[in-house]
Order: C-alpha cells, then structure tokens, then sequence
C-alpha cells in the first residue's frame, strides 16, 4: 500500500522505524491571492469558491461537518479532506490545525500564529519580510511541541494556489521545476503558472536567500511549516504531507537550515503523497524530487477505481489527485493500524 519512488534505502528505513507508530497531524492553514487568478486552480470551480476551501476543509477535517461553509463546489472529484478526516476520526490521531494567514477567519478552534495571507505572486511582494521572520519562529517553536505529542509529526497544508507559489519558491532557490509541478486540474496548467511566476521572480535580487525568496514569491504556509519540520526533525520523524507543496517546503526547509546554520536532521524527514500526484503523467513529480535532492518521496497506492461514488472516481481521471495532507494520511493508516486498501476505502466512503 506504500510504493517508495526515491531513496529507497532511506525510505525504508523511516517506514521501518515508525510502522505501528501513532503520529501527531498538523494541517497548517494559508492563503495567497494567486489562488484567485482565474483557472489557476480546480481546488474551488470559481476563485469566489477558493476564498472560502481552507475554512471549509478547516471545519470538515475538525468536525466531520460543515455547519458554516460547505466544501466548495469542485470542477469534478471532492475535497480529499474526506481522506484525511476518514483517518484522524478512525484511528484518533492528536490534530492540531494553524491559521498561518488567512483571509477570512476561521470557524473552528485554530493555532493563530499572527501571519497575513500572501499577495499574488506576479506582484513579486507577497509577504513583508518581518511577517515571514515571525512565522518562522513560530514554526520553529511549534515543530518542538508537536515532536512532543506523537511518535513522528505529519505535516499538511491547505492553501489554494499553493503548487504556483511552489514553482516559484523552488525556482527562486536555484532548483529546476518549470513543467514539472503538479496541479488540481487533471492537465497541469504550466504555462500559465509559470508565466505567473516569472512576473513575480523579476523582482528578486541576484542572490536572495531564502527568507527574501518567500517574501518576494511564496505564502504564508511554506515558512511555517519549514520552521517546523527543523525543530521536529530534531526529536522525531517528519513526515511533509504532500506533494509539490512540500517537495517545495523540503527545498526551504535545507536551505534555511543551511544558511542559518541551524541543527536539524534530514534523514528523518519524508515526503508522502497520493499516487495520483506521484504518477501524474501532466507533470514529473519524481524527476522533481530527483531536482530537490536527498529527501525520500513516497506514496500510497490508494484507489478509488472501485469506489461507488462517481466524486471519487473522478480521481483517477486526474481531478483533485492531494490535499490537506491526504497522501500522508492515507501513508500513515496503513504504518499505524495496517489499513488496507479495503478498510481505509470504506472510512473514506463513509465520511462522503
């Protein structure tokens, strides 16, 4: 149910290490303005619809309902919320949600860590520098405490818009990821996205380091979570739930690690993924983490090819493929309580 894709001899040794584990779920919240470009992205049918996806998935993944906004209308498919919610109720996983920097607030308890939402990132001035300092910290500070409260910390992300501010936070770092990044729509909109980010990626100076980077092109989320997978890598396992987002946030996370010289530790950190991302044929995810170097990518091999419910079907035409933190859910069921394909399908359709 688990298919390693790179560095396989880490990876086996992390699954080894955490299998019967239980972990700690982390979904940090975000918002840029790039998420409301028209078409940009299938994660919401229209951007009135993606201003509101973090607060919906927010309210699902704590509740299991939707008493305030319900789950945006989708292009086809549904939120993969259904996914991750289906495992934390199932299997009691501790689950601690953030509000990196939203738009609007949300409607269930969240961990407010003071940050803004980020503008787009064609204007290249998405975050104020001392706004990405301070979340920074507060990653930092957060990735200690959550390393307390379960045997590995999984680390996931909702924020619309967020696999273009990861071209971009991965181009700005030197890193080859034009026509490689993954999407929502089941054809990857390169051009678009990278005609976005290259607007935005004009007004970065020669050699910005990675704190400039995120304040020029990035959002409000990846310095979060960057700051919390150094501090948690110190203590316990990291598994970064995602895919391009987080192939994105690993670059961040060792190229602040070592342009600060900060003590941190690699080998403990993974990336886990949908095979729906991993082996999406629009983009080249794998090549992508092969660009990104060292870092484990891993994916389940959950399908929904058999599922009776035509929403989830549709992700096996492409639409939806990851989110809030899905894959890794899904990675982390079968390591914590063995859950076939079968068993974790069934939670899954019943939360639908």
């Amino acid at each position: 149910m688990i298919k390693i894709y790179t560095q396989r001899k880490k990876a086996k040794a992390w699954l080894k290490t955490y299998r019967g584990k239980r972990p700690v779920f982390a979904c940090v919240l975000g918002f840029t303005e790039t998420g409301l470009i028209p078409n940009i992205s299938a994660a919401g049918a229209t951007p009135e619809d993606r201003k509101y996806t973090a607060i919906a998935d927010a309210e699902f993944l704590a509740t299991g309902a939707n008493p305030n906004f319900p789950l945006p209308p989708l292009i086809a498919g549904a939120s993969p919320v259904l996914i991750s919610r289906a495992v934390v109720d199932a299997q009691k996983l501790p689950l601690f949600i953030f509000n990196a920097g939203l738009a609007i607030a949300p409607t269930v308890e969240t961990i407010n860590l003071d940050g803004l939402p980020a503008k787009c990132v064609s204007t290249g001035h998405a975050l104020p520098i001392e706004t990405v300092l301070q979340l920074f910290v507060q990653g930092l500070v957060w990735g200690e405490k959550l390393a307390q409260s379960g045997a590995y910390v999984l680390l996931s992300e909702c924020v619309v818009g967020g696999t273009t501010t990861a071209l971009a936070v991965l181009t700005g770092l030197g890193i080859d990821a034009k026509d490689k990044v993954n999407s929502s729509h089941p054809t990857c909109n390169h051009s678009q996205k990278w005609e976005i980010v290259q607007s935005g990626l004009t007004h970065l100076s020669s050699n910005p380091n990675p704190f400039e980077v995120v304040a020029t092109v990035g959002d409000p989320m990846q310095i979060v979570v960057a700051g919390m997978a150094i501090a948690a890598s110190r203590h316990s396992g990291v598994l970064l739930a995602g895919g391009t987002q987080m192939l994105a946030v690993y670059a961040l996370t060792r190229a602040i690690a070592t342009y600060q010289k900060l003590l941190w530790n690699p080998d403990a950190i993974v990336i886990g993924t949908t095979r729906w991302v991993a082996e999406d044929p629009t983009s080249h995810t794998v090549d992508l983490a092969l660009a990104v170097r060292d870092v484990p990518l891993l994916a389940t091999q959950l399908s929904f090819a058999k599922s009776q419910f035509p929403q989830l079907r549709a992700y096996e035409q492409g639409f939806v493929k990851e989110g809030v933190g899905a894959g890794g859910a899904a990675i982390a069921a079968h390591l914590y309580q063995d859950w076939s394909q079968g068993k974790l399908l069934a939670a899954i359709e019943a939360q639908l």
